[in-house]
């Protein structure tokens, strides 16, 4: 059964790793004059912003329900990680591939080489141990299903993001380690050039898939397929109800709202008809922590004429 990561802890992590490596690589990027090592800076620091971003997200979602907002500000989040999509789009991947082909038209040797080297095998072992602590959350959340179909149906609009930030890092970091140690095998800094164009198209991709995924939560979904199942299967055997017509999910950032029309066995007493709906709404919420709020219409003519 799929279950609910922490993200705050994935996006602290991420956060560290990502302030020492920007730090590392930026000394680097200046003393090497690799352009690879400067678009992976530039990634860093944005990787850096994203996340005081999506805290920030995650803090607003939390605000009390109001006049304004009687459902809360749960989906606060959802805009925040879209945000943060955009900006890797266009601050990491547009500015690589911007530096990328500025080097292709302008080639410069390395120097110090080893300087680039040595900070990259820094940064990925720490963006290695970030993305560790972002895969055990996801482990949580995922249940049995495969990462594809995790990141598909997920509406852990931040731990979608982190994950896809976190392996857009790694995978540039690699991409990166190879493009010097090529430039410096053949003598040709064109090798830096191609590598920051793969870390700038790197970032794109992952970013318009995040934004695709993104997107959907903002405009509106329900909870993921196999939960509202979960919550289908539990009503369906709840003693009072004798028959569920119709379930309505909504997803509000880490909390849920339920909609819920049914026929109940209990039909002439109207005040046991209500106390059983009391009753269902109490169990299920315990039953589902992250529904926040349960609307239940009784369908009782429905059961009368069938």
């Amino acid at each position: 059964m799929a279950g609910h990561g922490n993200s705050t802890r994935a996006i602290w992590f991420a956060l560290g790793a990502n302030l020492m490596i920007a730090i590392a690589k930026g000394v680097a990027a200046y003393v090497t004059r690799s352009g690879a090592m400067l678009a992976e800076t530039v990634h860093s620091l944005a990787d850096c912003g994203n996340q005081l971003l999506l805290l920030l997200g995650l803090r607003q979602a939390r605000a009390p329900v109001s006049a304004a907002h009687p459902l809360g500000s749960g989906k606060a989040i959802y805009f925040w990680s879209f945000l943060v999509a955009v900006m890797l789009f266009t601050v990491g991947g547009m500015f690589s591939l911007y530096e990328g082909v500025h080097k292709l038209q302008h080639p410069e040797p390395l120097r110090k080489w080893w300087w680039a080297v040595g900070v990259l095998v820094f940064a990925i072992g720490a963006e290695s141990v970030s993305m560790r602590a972002c895969l055990q959350e996801v482990a949580k959340a995922r249940g049995g299903r495969t990462m594809w179909r995790w990141f598909r149906e997920s509406r852990q609009a931040e731990l979608v993001v982190i994950f896809g930030e976190d392996l857009a890092a790694l995978a540039g970091l690699v991409f990166a380690l190879c493009a010097i140690v090529a430039t410096v095998a053949t003598g040709n800094p064109l090798w830096d050039a191609v590598g920051t164009i793969l870390i700038g198209v790197l970032l794109i991709v992952v970013a318009v898939f995040v934004a695709i995924q993104v997107k959907a939560m903002l405009i509106g979904q329900g909870v993921e397929p196999a939960r509202q199942a979960q919550m289908l299967a539990f009503l369906e055997a709840r003693p009072e109800i004798d028959r569920v017509l119709n379930l309505i999910t909504f997803q509000l950032g880490n909390e849920a709202m339920v909609s819920v029309q049914a026929t109940m066995r209990e039909r002439a007493d109207v005040a046991a008809l209500l106390a059983g709906i009391d009753t269902v709404e109490r169990a299920l919420k315990a039953a589902f922590p992250e529904v926040r709020f349960s609307f239940f219409e009784p369908d009782t003519a429905r059961a009368v004429a069938a």
